[in-house]
């Protein structure tokens, strides 16, 4: 066998190392039959051989390593100093006459196409697709090693140089193979992709076609007729206007042809030829147990494979264990957290839903993984209600916009509704359990005083956290790891049954102030006010303890100098060293003490609390420290309690003048004393939730120390990348397999990269519903969730820890948790990529009285650092200003 070329026939997909993607993936489908046209690969040997014989080339690679993705010019100049070295270089003989043997072999008297096939190419995680070059119709011996050379040095241009440095790839560990492929000439060709690449559908075939060789569509100067089959049928054809052809010339090269007549709007396929397409795409797809990205032709009506590569870019679609349509939600952006999360993140979370288990330790089916992030998929068993599919929607809305709207436009698919699915009934005995809390709310709206319901809550907390952390104190081991497993099971349920009767009271009384404002007055001018500075929300308490950090501080010129520059691991040790340290230090334990448990992303039980990592907090303190006087957060908060004393005031004076005023007056009253009484518990749940996880991962780093100590796990933040039933079986055995660790953090680097849609169905359609709001041109639509105006500098914010903002700011960010509440005092406005009405940063920013809306996707990447923007947070839009910052 000659190690610089290999035949289609000698090759499958352990020859990657010496064909690259492209070549391995030809010599599979040639093997498994399909109709590759006969060719022969160029093998990485002989490309590393061609490079041995520079004396230039390692100083060449140095001087790539050193430069960032982002420097194009330096990356420009110094592409073409390589290309141009690699085309001066002779061809060694032997790797000549190997080249000349080959395409002998293969047919010297026929035209090839010439490609280049690198290692890291056409990878299940990489595509590289368009990185290389490709020449066509490629005739004799010395336009053949011409185009190879070409193809060689094509492993520098800039995008390939890009491409390699953004994702990761060492440009020394890429080698590229040459793909010589007997030339077709088609009277049509085109992509065909497996899955509908525009909204991730995988049973959509999409196929683009146009007349002449493939060329035209790949490099984009054509446009393509488009076919989309399903199920053996054409569920969308749309024809083109197709102006240019590139076809061969004799002489070899190819010319582009311009189109005349009737032939630019004649369909380039027949119905039956674009089913028949996609029935060997399909056939393709099943060989390779992913979908594709084809190209084709066709030439005398006969189907030629000329390429297939996987999709790179579809997002993964959560299992199913049947053949029905699912509507999957995300977890993460119902929880203001759409990054990526660990194996032991995700089984914790899948533990804690008390419904959907096999076995009370086990983990919900109710919450699947896909992408390194949870889906529910309980909206689609909630859909089987016929009582709950109208109301669903409405919900939906205090969690997010687009959430309810993509519900809607799955209901009105027809796929769902001629889908067969049961229509339950919910069961009275149900219904019977809900009639006491039910009657409950109805109680504390009516008459009950509520006073006391934020002190009950935090008793309660406190109490069984201590509880808790004696349980798991008690014990070590698996034991131990059962009893997390068992404490986790029951807290949503425990904390439901907390607060069951309070938070819902606190979110109908918003409703009926709103809905009954709008209908007896015809606006809803007060509401903003109404809702500002209540007593008892932990999340804002913990802002304004923040906010008494940072004005301890302020006095002390040598403890600013150590934040801009401390170390997280001895964080608390150098602050006693340094002048004034001693004098803040109390401040910042008694916060740590309190507070140190949260972080962003914190529903994650992986990512770092801020006890951990303190320097998260360094850019909220020193922003506040420049932008708020001191005591003026406080000052703040109190003068928010007074605005809502007077909204109040305001609106129940203009209720008097009305018929029957006293009456609606008093009514109201009632509901504002009600919500402004219990609406500070809304964040309890969570702030419960979080000090049962710190507890829970705190005695999983103990167990984790000791595996470690024990030579089990390389190191104690391992045990992250494990389940708990895997945590289980470790300290049982006192084995693991640490191939399973890496691996998974190599899936998690891949994940990393990957957009998480809200919604997706099984098909693996991501639903991308539109906000409802009717907004000026030009503007960004969104979903209002804090009513009023505001224009200020636009502070695009991706992670806490990189926060610098001034007063008057407007914040743009992915989302918001609690974490973020020590900006929002210096925040003139709130614009987030997802949430809805009672979600986390609505409610904080209705409590500081400044407008938001959120809901509006990739904010983060519309709207530039620094560009003046106007947030209208009444009717949910965003207008951009200064379109140059």
């Amino acid at each position: 066998m000659n190690p610089y070329v290999l035949h289609f026939n000698e090759i499958d997909s352990t020859r990657l190392p010496d064909v690259g993607g492209k070549g391995a993936n030809l010599g599979e489908m040639s093997k498994a039959g399909f109709p590759v046209p006969r060719g022969f690969c160029v093998t990485t040997s002989a490309y590393r051989d061609f490079i041995a014989a520079s004396h230039e080339m390692d100083e060449l690679l140095d001087l790539l390593d050193r430069l960032q993705p982002d420097q194009l010019d330096e990356i420009s100049k110094l592409g073409q100093r390589v290309r141009d070295h690699l085309l001066s270089i002779t061809i060694p003989e032997t790797i000549k006459s190997a080249i000349i043997e080959g395409w002998q072999k293969s047919g010297e008297d026929r035209e090839y196409a010439v490609r280049s096939s690198a290692t890291a190419e056409d990878l299940p995680t990489a595509s590289f697709a368009g990185q290389q070059e490709t020449y066509l119709n490629v005739k004799g011996a010395d336009q053949l090693l011409q185009a190879v050379r070409k193809c060689w040095a094509s492993l520098f241009t800039d995008r390939s140089i890009v491409y390699r440095a953004q994702n990761g790839f060492d440009h020394r560990s890429v080698f590229l193979s040459v793909v010589v492929q007997q030339m077709v000439f088609p009277e049509v060709s085109g992509i065909m992709f497996t899955a509908d690449p525009v909204t991730g559908n995988r049973r959509i075939v999409s196929i683009d076609a146009s007349f002449g060789l493939g060329e035209a569509l790949v490099s984009g100067i054509v446009s393509a007729d488009l076919y989309q089959v399903k199920a053996g049928g054409i569920i969308k054809k749309q024809i083109a206007k197709k102006e240019i052809a590139i076809y061969a010339r004799p002489e070899g090269g190819t010319d582009k042809v311009k189109l005349t007549g009737d032939q630019r709007t004649t369909p380039s396929l027949s119905n039956e030829q674009a089913v028949r397409l996609a029935g060997m795409g399909r056939s393709i797809e099943e060989h390779f147990g992913s979908p594709q990205d084809i190209e084709w032709c066709l030439a005398d009506s006969e189907i030629f494979i000329l390429q297939s590569r996987p999709i790179t870019t579809l997002y993964p679609v959560p299992p199913v264990t049947d053949d029905k349509i699912h509507l999957f939600l995300s977890f993460g952006h119902v929880q203001m957290m759409t990054e990526v999360i660990k194996p032991l993140g995700i089984s914790v979370l899948r533990t804690f839903l008390p419904l959907g288990k096999s076995s009370p330790l086990g983990e919900s089916d109710l919450l699947v993984e896909a992408g390194g992030r949870l889906y529910s998929d309980a909206i689609t068993r909630l859909l089987e209600y016929p009582q709950l599919r109208k109301r669903l929607p409405e919900i939906l809305l205090n969690l997010d916009e687009l959430f309810s709207r993509a519900v809607r436009d799955f209901m009105d698919r027809e796929e769902f509704r001629t889908a067969g699915r049961p229509n339950r009934r919910i069961k009275f005995s149900l219904v019977r359990k809900a009639f006491p809390t039910a009657l409950a709310i109805l109680k504390n709206i009516l008459y009950r005083e509520n006073d006391q319901a934020i002190d009950m809550m935090n008793r309660f907390i406190t109490e069984k956290v201590g509880e808790n952390r004696k349980l798991l104190q008690e014990v070590s081991g698996p034991e131990r790891i059962t009893r997390i497993q068992e404490m986790l099971n029951s807290i949503l349920t425990m904390t439901i049954v907390k607060v069951a009767q309070y938070l819902p009271t606190a979110l109908i009384t918003y409703k009926l102030i709103e809905n009954l404002s709008r209908k007896w007055l015809g606006d809803t001018a007060e509401l903003g006010g109404i809702s500002k500075s209540p007593p008892g929300n932990v999340t804002t308490e913990m802002g304004l303890a923040l906010g008494d950090v940072a004005d301890e501080v302020r006095n002390h010129p040598a403890v600013i100098e150590y934040l801009e520059h401390a170390n997280d691991e001895t964080f608390l040790e150098d602050l006693k060293t340094v002048p004034g340290g001693k004098d803040v230090l109390p401040a910042f334990l008694n916060f740590f003490n309190r507070y140190g448990m949260r972080g962003t992303g914190e529903i994650d039980l992986t990512r770092p609390r801020w006890r951990e990592v303190p320097t998260q907090l360094v850019p909220a303190i020193l922003s506040h420290i420049k932008g708020v006087r001191p005591g003026q957060h406080r000052l703040d908060f109190l003068a928010g309690k007074k605005e809502a004393e007077l909204a109040a005031g305001r609106l129940l004076d203009r209720l008097r003048e009305k018929p029957l005023g006293f009456f609606k007056a008093r009514i109201m009253r009632r509901l504002i004393k009600v919500h402004r009484s219990l609406i500070g518990i809304r964040e309890h749940p969570k702030y419960f939730i979080i000090l049962n996880f710190d507890l829970i991962k705190q005695v999983i780093l103990q167990e984790a120390a000791e595996l470690a100590m024990d030579g089990i796990l390389k190191h104690p933040e391992d045990v992250f990348w494990l389940s708990l039933r895997e945590i289980k079986e470790v300290l049982e055995s006192r084995r693991l397999d640490r191939d399973l660790i890496t691996s998974r953090k190599e899936k998690f680097q891949r994940d990393e990269k990957l957009t998480p849609p809200r919604a997706i169905t099984s098909e693996g359609e991501i639903i991308t519903a539109k906000p409802g709001a009717h907004v000026p041109p030009g503007a960004l639509a969104g979903s209002p969730v804090s009513a009023g105006k505001a224009e200020g500098r636009a502070r695009v914010i991706l992670k806490l820890e990189e926060a610098k903002m001034d007063k008057g700011d407007i914040l743009v960010a992915p989302y918001t948790d609690p974490a973020w509440t020590p900006l929002f005092p210096l925040a003139a406005g709130l614009v987030t990529e997802v949430g809805g009405l009672m979600t986390h940063g609505a409610v904080v920013a209705r409590e500081y009285g400044i407008p938001a809306v959120v809901g509006l996707d990739n904010a983060t990447r519309k709207i530039r650092d620094g560009q003046k923007i106007r947030v209208d947070g009444t009717q949910g839009f965003v207008e951009i200003m200064e379109q140059d910052a």
